[in-house]
């Protein structure tokens, strides 16, 4: 849709007027006929541009396309800009301004010729942001000056488009979280399928089978009672929980603690999707959006992460209280939370479940804002209270990577780390 204006004089047009109206003035007082005259047409000429400027808009579409239009931190993308004149007259020469987000660079410039009707225009430019997030582009506004440069008539062009910025993803190395039972902590087996039954897998007889699930052709097979077993056991699963709490955040920009949680939960979700995992991301924007429970893949989480933002405490109680519905089934827990107060890390400590896996990274906000590479009491007190619950717990101060967390979570027990 576009909007039009109100046409505008520019400076040149004004300090025209402005001297025209004082030497008529002056040439009335002094009595001067020639520069009364001279005032006249300089007083003149700005407001004839501002009439004969063009009073009906063009009619114009846009159409932008973002290559790639998912993007990682500093990476750079072009944006195609598609003009096209829809109108029944020719567009004039316009000096074109697409407002972006400031984090994606300049607004680009440039100008956009004259059209036939029914003619099309592509204008690229390239963007790059270091902020993830969702970030829009557009409107374009068009300004058109008569030759003189007296006078100008702006034309918005509410047509927007978007691009995403991921969360920076960092290398976890290999590291695993602990465990291997069947169930939904366990691999999923290979499916054995004999005489064509596809859903049926075959396992070795266990005390306590029923007899009636025999399968005696696997049986002559094998030479040992072979049972089936009906129900395919699940894949891995883990819940990833990010704590979003405001208050318990530090510093600003790219490195904030809630930048690095955020970057860090991205890393694991995409460390687990290429093991096979089944994922459940529970942070603030799925606790609003009501989808804690929905299964979904690495991909899926760190689009989720590229507009996650804080919220309040309440928020969160209800995110750990959402939360226990899953870790209840089994699987693996990793959370990435702040050492704000006792009371929310002992709410925590009572989502693990007897037999599975818990890992927590308890980030030392302050001390990440702050640049501090040793753990405070508070965030050490926590990583305590957690791994007393059977935890595997690890402390973030200042420098400390994801990758160096995760690898120490995966390969020791309890344990507090600094950076070197």
């Amino acid at each position: 849709m576009n909007e039009s204006r109100p046409r505008t004089l520019t400076g040149r047009g004004r300090a025209l007027l402005t001297c025209g109206v004082t030497l008529v003035l002056g040439g009335i007082l002094l009595g001067f006929p020639d520069i009364t005259r001279i005032g006249v047409l300089l007083a003149v000429l700005p407001l004839l541009a501002r009439l004969v400027a063009r009073r009906r808009p063009p009619r114009l579409s846009i159409e932008r396309s973002v290559t790639p239009a998912r993007l990682q931190p500093d990476e750079r993308a072009e944006v195609v800009v598609d003009f096209a004149n829809i109108g029944d007259r020719a567009t004039p020469l316009y000096l074109a301004e697409e407002r972006i987000d400031y984090v994606l660079g300049d607004r680009p410039r440039f100008l956009l010729p004259r059209m036939e009707p029914g003619a099309r225009r592509r204008l690229t430019y390239r963007i790059r942001s270091h902020v993830r997030g969702r970030h829009e582009l557009g409107p374009i506004a068009l300004q058109q000056q008569d030759p003189f440069g007296l006078t100008h008539v702006d034309l918005m062009i509410r047509s927007v488009g978007e691009v995403v910025v991921l969360p920076r993803i960092e290398a976890l190395g290999h590291g695993r979280p602990p465990g291997s039972g069947l169930g939904n902590e366990g691999e999923t087996p290979q499916m054995v399928a004999l005489h064509g039954e596809e859903d049926v897998s075959i396992r070795a007889y266990h005390d306590g089978d029923d007899l009636r699930k025999v399968h005696w052709p696997a049986t002559a097979h094998r030479g040992e009672i072979m049972v089936r077993q009906e129900d395919r056991p699940a894949r891995r699963s883990a819940v990833l929980l990010l704590d979003s709490r405001q208050q318990g955040h530090a510093g600003s920009g790219g490195h904030s603690s809630f930048e690095w949680a955020v970057s860090a939960v991205a890393s694991v979700a995409v460390q687990l999707g290429e093991a096979g995992y089944t994922l459940h991301l529970a942070s603030r924007e799925t606790l609003l959006d009501g989808t804690v429970e929905q299964p979904l893949s690495a991909t899926e989480v760190v689009e989720l992460l590229a507009v996650a933002e804080t919220g309040d405490d309440v928020e969160h109680s209800r995110l750990v209280t959402t939360a226990h519905g899953l870790t209840e089934r089994g699987g693996s827990l990793v959370a990435v939370v702040t050492d704000l107060d006792d009371r929310s890390v002992t709410d925590l400590a009572g989502l693990r479940q007897p037999g599975t896996s818990s890992l927590a990274m308890v980030l030392d906000a302050a001390g990440i804002a702050e640049g501090r590479r040793t753990t405070s009491a508070q965030a050490a007190g926590h990583c305590d209270l957690l791994g007393s619950a059977g935890w595997r717990v690890v402390s973030v101060p200042a420098g400390v990577t994801a990758r160096a967390a995760w690898q120490s979570l995966t390969r020791l027990g309890s344990f507090t780390v600094t950076s070197s």
